[in-house]
């Protein structure tokens, strides 16, 4: 399968800049995966859309504001974006430009804090050990660090806090989950009045958000691992609605990774680790009946995921009325419900 084959046409200017006014009034494209019918909503329409049985699975992970900003003592300047906590002290990190930042290499970051580069990795990754760790650590991020952007958005969000759910509770992301990014406290109350159960688990989004697919063909690509965790209460909640035969609607592809991992036979284990599942046409879902997502760069690892669950021609043409239709795309655009 040739990477080539998910691509598509996206005029510039329907990237999405900024978010919504209001969470819940982006557009929703309503795609049936067994017969391609395409309907157009919004998503403060979910609760219409969804049975009474469903049950909604959510990552809360939170973003850490991971991006700093680091002098040598040469005076050059370098920017850190944490990737993965190595220790209480060291994280594996992606450093730009990447060639400063050499083995042994003393880091001076504001508010006094310090790092030293303890180790070389691979397309920009560096491991640095920092002066400080634990709580004192995620304080001075708290302090001096930035939220983390994707490179196709342009400018600084108005409200920070727009680039994170109203539900994220576990501190771990470089990115946010998307699709969780719709949903407001009223939404949730009136989903809870149709009897739409919601259970929540992690997947702390990584390095591989912002890495394109660089293979020709798409089973040569390797994912970066992700941590994820799923609680005994959420593994429970989840493995009796599927055993009443209630439908899995999973939030976000990050959702669906995770479901995916812990599925063995039908049942989910609670438990947490690390996962570098890759979800393309072909794959078999165990766990997950249908999709909230947001749309996906062209040949893009989650463009493969939908694919996989609603089939690439029928989400190629979706994504064409989509931009027929001048819906929004990508982190701050519009939705996608897979039913």
């Amino acid at each position: 399968m040739k990477v080539s084959e998910f691509d598509y046409t996206l005029p510039p200017e329907l990237i999405a800049q900024h978010p919504c006014q209001r969470r819940d009034h982006s557009r929703l494209l309503v795609l049936d995966k067994k017969n391609g019918a395409i309907s157009h909503r919004h998503f403060y329409d979910l609760p219409s859309l969804l049975g009474s049985n469903d049950l909604l699975v959510l990552n809360d992970t939170k973003i850490l504001p991971a991006r700093l900003f680091a002098r040598k003592p040469t005076g050059g300047q370098l920017e850190v974006l944490l990737i993965n906590p190595v220790d209480d002290r060291t994280w594996s990190c992606l450093v730009k430009p990447a060639k400063r930042a050499t083995a042994a290499t003393q880091l001076q970051f504001a508010g006094g804090l310090r790092g030293e580069v303890v180790g070389l990795g691979d397309e920009g990754l560096r491991t640095i050990r920092f002066s400080i760790g634990g709580q004192e650590f995620q304080d001075k991020l708290a302090q001096i660090g930035e939220m983390p952007l994707p490179p196709y958005i342009h400018e600084k969000p108005a409200d920070p806090g727009r680039y994170q759910t109203v539900y994220a509770a576990a501190p771990g992301a470089v990115a946010a989950p998307t699709a969780g990014l719709h949903f407001t406290p009223e939404l949730f109350r009136q989903l809870e009045e149709k009897g739409v159960e919601t259970a929540f688990l992690t997947l702390h989004v990584g390095i591989g958000t912002f890495r394109p697919v660089s293979a020709e063909n798409v089973e040569e690509h390797h994912m970066h691992r992700e941590y994820y965790a799923i609680s005994p209460e959420t593994a429970r909640i989840i493995n009796e609605a599927k055993a009443r035969g209630n439908r899995i609607v999973a939030v976000g592809t990050t959702s669906v990774r995770v479901l995916e991992t812990a599925a063995w036979e039908g049942v989910i284990t609670p438990g947490s680790g690390w996962t570098d599942i890759f979800i393309y046409p072909g794959y078999r879902f165990s766990m997950v009946d249908a999709l909230i997502t947001n749309f996906h760069l062209p040949h893009s690892t989650l463009l493969m995921l939908v694919s996989a669950l609603a089939g690439r021609e029928r989400i190629l043409a979706a994504y064409q009325e989509a931009v027929a239709r001048e819906y929004r795309f990508f982190s701050f655009g519009d939705a996608m419900l897979i039913l």
